[in-house]
């Protein structure tokens, strides 16, 4: 596999969005999370992400377990700053440098690590200076706690005002055939700050990786349950956006999924997507997208044929659409 540089940190075009790995999609087996971190190890895959908030902390002891040996193999990338979601859709957000010292040290603890390759602030509070806890990254840089460190979610100028405090390695968005709003201005931020991309939901929570009949079946303890864009009218609109995409895919030869992550690796030479499974063949099926590399024709065919604004609904429910671009 291929490597990519996020700004002075070196990765495999491909990483690990580790979410699923905890009760997030539906239940899930420690053990086989486990041995499937293996295989994307084994594999080439270097960048594992995670949270303190996926599965209120055991995503990142998970990871600890799964590390347990193989350290030097792994670039782990963590973040803090939510605590929680709130009734009215939104986040309960705390990014001030006391709380991240607190979270710093909860998260080595968990992870069972001396240093975090990539710590990322999750999110922003409004009304904390981002220049306030940047100087506390850089702290943690200092001590040796983190490499590293991230923003994720964060409109262009929050980037510019946190790169002027300490460089950026990288900026955490999601970004897929069906989100696109990064292109509008952060991307061409960090291209001019040589900041990398870490893209994730790649596939839009599944929009563009999962069967039309199991989107509408999902499992009761999905939380794509409240997801605007898996509801009614949303929903029939975007399959009905995606048969665009299927019919591409049948014709070269690659599944939707294959050529929505071929795609956004073609995107740009920044970009490293994290797709998130916590099934093996899922997986495998990720590794082999990295084997597509289209020409530029292809990529411009492929925005034509889904166009930034094609998908119906917002990202997230209620207020949580202003928890981000801060």
């Amino acid at each position: 596999m291929e490597h990519r540089k996020l700004n002075g940190l070196e990765v495999a075009e491909l990483g690990l969005g580790c979410l699923p790995l905890s009760p997030v999609y539906g239940p899930v087996h420690d053990d086989e999370s486990i041995a499937l971190v293996h295989r994307a190890l084994d594999a080439g895959i270097t960048m594992l992400d995670t949270a303190d908030l996926y599965g209120e902390g055991h995503n990142e002891t998970l990871l600890g377990k799964a590390l347990a040996g193989r350290r030097g193999d792994a670039v782990v990338a963590t973040k803090f700053g939510i605590l929680g979601h709130r009734d009215d859709g939104g986040l309960y957000v705390d990014s001030s440098p006391g709380y991240a010292r607190q979270a710093l040290d909860a998260s080595l603890s968990r992870l069972g690590v001396d240093e975090i390759d990539l710590y990322y602030i999750h999110r922003r509070h409004p009304d904390v200076p981002i220049e306030d806890t940047m100087q506390t990254m850089v702290e943690f840089q200092a001590a040796g706690k983190i490499r590293h460190i991230g923003l994720s979610e964060m409109n262009a100028g929050t980037i510019r005002r946190a790169h002027a405090v300490h460089p950026i390695t990288a900026v955490q968005m999601e970004w897929s055939l069906f989100e696109r709003d990064v292109e509008r201005e952060v991307l061409a931020a960090c291209t001019e700050l040589n900041i990398g991309i870490v893209a994730y939901s790649p596939f839009g929570r599944g929009l563009l990786s999962t069967s039309a009949d199991r989107l509408r079946s999902l499992a009761d303890d999905d939380y794509r349950h409240t997801d605007p864009r898996f509801q009614g009218t949303n929903l029939a609109a975007n399959l009905t956006a995606l048969r665009a995409l299927t019919r591409m895919a049948e014709a070269w030869g690659h599944t939707p999924a294959q050529l929505a992550l071929a795609w956004l690796l073609a995107k740009d030479p920044s970009v490293v997507p994290i797709p998130g499974t916590a099934d093996v063949r899922h997986l495998e099926q990720n590794l082999a997208a990295t084997g597509i590399r289209l020409s530029a024709d292809e990529v411009a065919e492929l925005d034509r044929a889904v166009p930034m604004g094609t998908v119906s609904g917002e990202r997230y429910p209620g207020r949580g659409m202003a928890d981000v671009d801060l």
